[in-house]
């Protein structure tokens, strides 16, 4: 599908502007795709093939709605978890923590006391290797554990709000554990084959599908990493998901803007009632902001809300929820107007330094409120 042309012109002047080599945009109304649209290159020699609605992009960040929230709102639907199980119940390392009694819901929320990210990965993976099997990868989410028991609380549970990696890795663990499976697993079997998603995957977990689905070249780089050595492609960029295996609650997930969609429509139905896999009740519970710490923080469960300014622009309405990737990747959901709007890019590539893409994603859903759902 082509692009809306007053949308195309915004994508091709941030390209110019060098907000981000290329992006894929994604937009649904009331139901039909009416933006779909890839500009510009997946980025420098030797990867200036051009950016097509196929391309591949690393979610960061959008791994926790689109993979471990998920995964969490299936489990609590079929009883095997409960958002006021503590970590302690779940996570053995940890039961003599600060952190052991610490919710669920807290930490899907962000207010179950960790703190917001440490370099971990300089101590699990000291040359820069990633896990070259499953034991291994479990050996080092043992160690990744045992640091995060040495560390204080960054604030008393519940009493604020603080983003955490930390506190997601965890609770991807809490998902495993409960299983007794991967993520990657019980995502690809429960999630995304049950709704037709072609193209969601974590890189390192699925090996096997490489062949079936995707290519190198589909695949945009990210960020020249000094502590790799390289210009990072095919592999997560976040470095504490590449020293733990690729496969983690935070980070780790892969795929188009088309396959984001097929969750997030997922989701979108459910606030109507109208979702044939998750509750339609606990969807509802998830996405409403969460008032444990007075009404001083945006996030719901697992996903954000629009704030004064918000990244969504100024048309969202008070009842959406979405969330930032840091590679350059977002979603924003308004269930009052139906509408969804995807945007995958590397912003990072080259360089992590280039921040411009905070000033454009409000101007980007402005633009689209304005001339698809005809905002005000």
């Amino acid at each position: 599908m082509s692009g809306v042309p007053r949308i195309s012109i915004v994508l091709h002047e941030a390209i110019e502007q060098g907000i981000f080599p290329g992006a894929v945009v994604f937009v649904r109304y009331q139901g039909e795709v009416v933006c779909h649209e890839g500009v510009g290159v997946l980025g420098g020699s030797p990867y200036d093939q051009p950016v097509t609605i196929n391309t591949v992009y690393d979610l960061a960040s959008l791994t926790k709605p689109l993979a471990t929230t998920t995964a969490v709102l299936s489990l609590i639907q079929e009883g095997t978890l409960q958002f006021e199980h503590t970590i302690a119940e779940w996570i053995d390392a940890l039961r003599n923590s600060p952190f052991a009694g610490s919710t669920i819901r807290q930490v899907l929320n962000h207010s179950a006391g960790f703190p917001a990210w440490k370099p971990y990965y300089q101590r699990l993976a000291p040359t820069a290797k990633q896990p070259e099997h499953e034991t291994e990868r479990q050996a080092r989410m043992e160690t990744f554990l045992s640091y995060v028991a040495g560390e204080p609380l960054a604030y008393v549970p519940g009493s604020t709000s603080v983003y955490s990696d930390l506190g997601f890795i965890v609770l991807g663990l809490i998902v495993e554990k409960s299983l007794g499976e991967s993520l990657a697993t019980y995502c690809r079997n429960c999630i995304y084959d049950p709704l037709e998603v072609r193209t969601c995957l974590f890189w390192a977990g699925e090996e096997d599908s490489r062949s079936d689905c995707i290519d190198d070249t589909r695949i945009a780089p990210t960020e020249e990493d000094g502590w790799r050595g390289r210009v990072v492609h095919g592999e997560v960029q976040d470095e504490n998901a590449y020293a733990l295996g690729g496969i983690v609650g935070h980070a780790g997930l892969f795929g188009t803007a088309e396959s984001v969609s097929c969750v997030t429509q997922e989701w979108l139905r459910g606030m109507h009632g109208q979702s044939t896999l998750l509750s339609s009740e606990i969807i509802r519970e998830f996405v409403q902001r969460q008032d444990a710490t007075g009404g001083q923080s945006s996030w719901a469960l697992g996903w954000d809300t629009p704030s004064v300014p918000s990244t969504a622009g100024r048309y969202f309405s008070d009842q959406s929820f979405g969330h930032l990737g840091f590679t350059g990747t977002s979603i924003w959901i308004d269930p009052v107007r139906d509408l969804e709007v995807i945007l995958l890019s590397n912003r990072v590539h080259p360089t992590r330094e280039n921040t411009k893409i905070q000033q454009f994603r409000p101007y980007l859903h402005d633009v689209i409120s304005e001339e698809i759902a005809k905002a005000d």
